[in-house]
């Protein structure tokens, strides 16, 4: 099967299993609808915890075999071995992948931080004004 009858197969399967969906939350007898967003700090905090550890690791680890692969691509090259091209650009590719991973992991934990501290920085300002404002009275 050539790759546009396996993608044809593949579309037809997903438009058949459409099906319409609202943007709500259902309603739990009682009221309670579960709707509202739920930021847990520790669990966001531990995934940026692990992205930044992961950036750390990478920046070292992903890169500990260029120079012996640098060599090794010159010397076959130098031997007028085709393969030493061939590994001096797998190993360029490599380099380039393991780039897009670190900045990939920077940005989920500094993605992360960032909302942490917005976050919070909303819910003072949003304490703030209903303390001064006149429908705190009525809510106490």
């Amino acid at each position: 099967m050539s790759f546009d009858e396996e993608w044809a197969v593949a579309r037809a399967t997903a438009a058949a299993n459409v099906s319409m969906r609202l943007n709500h939350v259902p309603v739990e007898p009682g009221g309670g609808g579960g709707g509202d967003l739920d930021l847990n700090q520790d669990h966001i905090g531990a995934i940026g915890t692990e992205a930044y550890k992961l950036h750390s690791r990478l920046q070292t680890d992903g890169k500990h075999a260029a120079t012996a692969t640098s060599e090794a691509a010159a010397a076959l090259t130098k031997e007028s071995f085709a393969s030493g091209a061939a590994l001096l650009k797998a190993n360029t590719m490599w380099e380039s992948q393991v780039k897009t991973l670190v900045a990939a992991c920077a940005n989920i934990s500094n993605g992360l931080n960032y909302s942490l501290s917005s976050h919070a920085k909303d819910e003072e300002q949003l304490h703030a004004d209903f303390t001064a404002s006149a429908i705190d009275k009525y809510l106490k």
